[in-house]
C-alpha cells in the first residue's frame, strides 16, 4: 500500500484531496504575533484581511522534525504498513524539504520528493503520483518517474495584479515595484528549475491581462498534455477567474479544468488577484 502526502503549498481543492485520498501537512503562518496553521485555522481571505488591518506581511515557517515525525506517525497509524511518498515545496523556497528528509531518516518506507515547484504545480505531480500508485507501481519507481519525467515538464506561472506583497517579502525591490505599479505593469512570474523568474510583462486592465496571459501560455497547445489544467488564484475577483476559464474552455482541449484557491503560504508572497494556469508539457 502507498499513501501519497504533500504540504499545504500544493493548493489542491478539498475535493481533490478527497478524490485521491491525499494526506496534507499544513505549514505555519505567523502574523500579528500569532502562529496559525495554513488552511486549518487561517484561510487566505482571512490572511489578507489581517494584512490590511495590521499593515504587516506574514512570515511562513516549515514544520519541525518532531512535527513531521508526529505527522508521519499519524499516517502510519491510519494506514498500517503503508509506504509514504511526501511532496514538499521547492527546496529553493523553503527549508521544508530538508526538514522532511531528516525526519524520513527516522522512519522506514518514507520517500521525500522535492517538487521543485509551488502551488498547484506541486499538485500536478502529486496527482500523477496518485495515479501511478493506483496502477500498482512501486513507491521507489513512482519517485524516480516523478523526479525524472514529470517534474521537469510541469509548467507553472502566474500573473500579479500588485507587486506590493513581493516587495514586502523581499522578492523584488520597492523601487521596482513602484515603477511597475506606476506603469500599470502586470508581470508574469515563472517557476524554472525550482526558482522564480520574471517572464513577460503585461500592461493595462487586469481582466485583459489575464486573457492575454492565458493565450500566451497556451499558444503551443500541441506540446501540452491534455489531461488537466489548473486555474489557481489567490483571493481573486470572480471576473478574472471566469475570464481565464473562458479562454481555456474555448480551446476545447483539456479533459479537466480544475479551479483551485491558493492557500496562505503561497498567497502571503503574491498578494490578492494573483492568477495562474498550470499544466504539464509533453
Amino acid at each position: 500500500m502507498i499513501k501519497i502526502s504533500c504540504d499545504s503549498t500544493a493548493d489542491l481543492s478539498p475535493e481533490l484531496y478527497e478524490r485521491y485520498n491525499i494526506a496534507k501537512l499544513p505549514l505555519y503562518i505567523n502574523i500579528a504575533g500569532r502562529e496559525y496553521m495554513d488552511g486549518v485555522d487561517l484561510t487566505s481571505e482571512e490572511l489578507f484581511k489581517l494584512v490590511d488591518e495590521t499593515g504587516e506581511l506574514p512570515s511562513t515557517a516549515a514544520q519541525s522534525i518532531d512535527d513531521f515525525l508526529k505527522y508521519l506517525g499519524g499516517i502510519r497509524e491510519q494506514n498500517p504498513g503503508a509506504e509514504i511518498i511526501h511532496f514538499t515545496i521547492s527546496s529553493a523556497f523553503s527549508t521544508t524539504y530538508n526538514v522532511a528528509c531528516l525526519a524520513a531518516k527516522e522512519m522506514e518506507g518514507v520517500y521525500i520528493i522535492d517538487s521543485r515547484n509551488l502551488s498547484s504545480g506541486i499538485g500536478q505531480s502529486v496527482i500523477e503520483a496518485c495515479e501511478m500508485a493506483a496502477r500498482g507501481m512501486e513507491a521507489a519507481e513512482i519517485k524516480r518517474v516523478i523526479e525524472e519525467e514529470i517534474i521537469p515538464k510541469v509548467d507553472t506561472s502566474f500573473t500579479l495584479d500588485t507587486l506590493k506583497y513581493m516587495a514586502k517579502g523581499g522578492r523584488c525591490s520597492t523601487v521596482a515595484a513602484l515603477g511597475a505599479n506606476l506603469l500599470q505593469l502586470k508581470p508574469c512570474i515563472e517557476v524554472v528549475d525550482g526558482a522564480m523568474r520574471v517572464g513577460k510583462k503585461y500592461k493595462g486592465k487586469y481582466g485583459r491581462v489575464v486573457r492575454q496571459y492565458v493565450c500566451d501560455r497556451l499558444a503551443d497547445i500541441e506540446n501540452i498534455r491534455p489531461d488537466r489544467i489548473f486555474i489557481t488564484s489567490a483571493h481573486c475577483s470572480r471576473e478574472y477567474i471566469d475570464a481565464a476559464y473562458e479562454e481555456v474552455s474555448k480551446l476545447n482541449y483539456f479533459k479537466e479544468i480544475l479551479i483551485t484557491e491558493a492557500a496562505c503560504t503561497v498567497s502571503s508572497h503574491c498578494g490578492p488577484n494573483t492568477l495562474g494556469v498550470l499544466f504539464i508539457r509533453k
